[in-house]
């Protein structure tokens, strides 16, 4: 045992003098918490990190400013801790920088969470917060003891869509796939030295881009985490795009014809549940045998008579062929990141489409956009212009995947991670935990159901199991929903990485104000299913997984 362990201690130190970043393997809740003053955190302005410390191609990185944040300052719910920006400098000297935070808790635990952004990223996320989908009063990770960091991706965007970064290639490399590293490696050199060390364990969580950047960093960055929490993730940005830039232009066709407004989406969502509610065995507003929905439900249950659009109660001829569509895969005539078919929308299993997630306000598109068309076409339409055709005068309308093939697959390469390995992670003993919403509207559930069937494929039942846990969430959005599934993942993936124990018997709770429920989080293809056990529909306790 002294004899691997000294083996392992050396590879290690082999690791580090070559530039390979590698995190630690001890046991970091047996040990006393690691101590930060206010001294040293104010010493840590204006500290350079040179270029050798960080993994991928920059000019090294700066610390802006340190501050120290007493328990007792207004407003602040973290305890004591130094809140550190600054910014990782690019290679091309044009090309924006990357800002990020590290906060440093004053009674360190020796851990790291890392927190992924949304969108097109381009807003520092600060890692002050609760994590994503954590559950709602939990102490925050900071409060626990974490040191906990963010960026901005790599460069600066507006509100909303903003795809006008993609016409610098470090700042889609950013995006894309290296901010995830980059703000990693910036963070470890402040940690350590800050505290004379660094972390025994790193852990990154995120949703959507988050999500995509979890992924990313189990699967690109191996050597650098420990464990990754992944909410329905954008793993396949440029393929999700253009799925999602297929419902516009369903949407869209013929003037419009097709188009749907919120009160057709209404009736489409109101008639998907008044036949499908009830197939778990409780009736209260959440669909979770989507099999059984998707045998119960034809939109041409809603046709107008003679399939003319005579109003808001009835759908025509155009407007089913819409809903056909969205309920249909999209084949973009060409293979991109080894997929050649996004799968259907969940719109007739349970996915809403009100609210930001909608089909917009007009019935056809403006260029550049309004701000008032479909969300889906919206984040279609600005990876088309500057992205892949980097024109931004672009008619997206008129956009054919088949005749930009070589600069499809040069982007894939930079934001999708659908057919990068996951082996090293495994093999490294890194756990993920997945998970994705029934309702989602933003990113289909099936785009992670054939994330995680194209692993299984791969790695086989055992292995699989071994490392990776995947829950679809019935009635759960894209982070909100009918059932605003919150629970633990932190400690579920702290306790499979440092003890061993694999999740288990997971619970989420409903967060939506003035909800009192909890349901059990079932493993795909497992349903929750009501036995009424627990004598309520509110408690998990009357609810069994199931397969039907």
């Amino acid at each position: 045992m002294h004899t691997l362990r000294n083996s392992l201690l050396i590879g290690r130190a082999l690791l580090i003098a070559s530039g390979i970043a590698l995190t630690m393997a001890g046991d970091s809740g047996n040990q006393e918490p690691a101590r930060l003053s206010r001294e040293t955190c104010t010493s840590l302005q204006g500290l350079s990190i040179p270029a050798s410390a960080i993994g991928l191609p920059s000019s090294g990185a700066l610390v802006e400013t340190a501050v120290f944040v007493a328990a007792s300052e207004n407003g602040n719910v973290n305890g004591d801790f130094c809140k550190v920006t600054g910014i990782v400098k690019p290679h091309n000297q044009n090309s924006p920088n990357l800002e990020f935070e590290v906060n440093l808790p004053a009674a360190w635990n020796r851990r790291a969470l890392q927190m992924g952004g949304g969108g097109y990223d381009g807003s520092l996320v600060t890692a002050l917060t609760q994590y994503s989908n954590q559950i709602p009063n939990g102490d925050t990770p900071l409060k626990q003891g974490y040191v906990t960091l963010g960026s901005d991706g790599g460069h600066k965007g507006k509100a909303g869509f903003d795809g006008s970064f993609g016409l610098d290639d470090e700042a889609l490399l950013n995006f894309g796939k290296q901010s995830v590293k980059k703000s990693h490696d910036a963070a470890v050199a402040v940690i350590h030295k800050a505290y004379g060390r660094r972390p025994d364990r790193f852990y990154f969580i995120g949703g959507s881009q988050g999500g995509h950047e979890a992924l990313d960093a189990a699967a690109r960055y191996p050597q650098d985490y420990d464990g990754v929490v992944a909410h329905y993730p954008a793993y396949n940005v440029t393929m999700l795009h253009l799925g999602s830039l297929n419902v516009g232009k369903a949407l869209y066709a013929d003037g419009g014809a097709g188009w749907m407004n919120p009160q057709k989406t209404k009736l489409i969502g109101d008639a998907v549940y008044a036949k499908c509610d009830a197939l778990d065995g409780a009736k209260d507003g959440i669909i979770s045998n989507v099999a059984g929905c998707n045998a119960q439900f034809d939109a041409s249950a809603l046709r107008c008579p003679n399939g003319a659009d005579t109003g808001d109660t009835c759908l025509s001829d155009a407007q089913i062929g819409t809903v056909r569509a969205i309920n249909s895969g999209y084949k973009p005539g060409l293979t991109i990141a080894g997929m050649d078919t996004f799968p259907k929308w969940a719109l007739l299993e349970g996915a809403l489409f009100q609210g930001p997630s909608n089909f917009g306000q007009v019935r056809q598109p403006s260029n550049p956009l309004s701000g008032k068309e479909a969300l889906l076409y919206s984040a279609g339409d600005q990876t088309v212009k500057f992205i892949i055709t980097r024109d931004p005068q672009y008619d997206t309308m008129k956009f054919d995947p088949a005749k930009w093939q070589p600069r499809i697959a040069t982007v894939a390469s930079i934001m999708d991670v659908t057919d990068v390995s996951l082996d090293k992670f495994r093999v490294r003993g890194g756990k993920i935990i997945l998970t994705h919403g029934t309702a989602d509207d933003f990113i289909t559930p099936h785009n992670s159901i054939e994330y995680y069937q194209r692993q299984l494929a791969h790695f086989g039942p055992e292995r699989l199991n071994s490392f990776l846990r995947f829950y679809v969430i019935p009635g759960f959005g894209h982070g909100f929903g009918r059932f605003n599934a919150k629970f633990d993942s932190l400690v579920a993936l702290q306790d499979w990485v440092e003890k061993g124990q694999a999740p288990s018997g997971l619970t989420a709770m409903d967060a939506n104000q003035g909800a009192n429920r909890t349901r059990p989080l079932c493993e795909w293809p497992k349903w929750p299913k009501f036995t009424g056990a627990a004598g309520t529909e509110n408690s998990a306790a009357s609810y069994t997984c199931v397969r039907e």
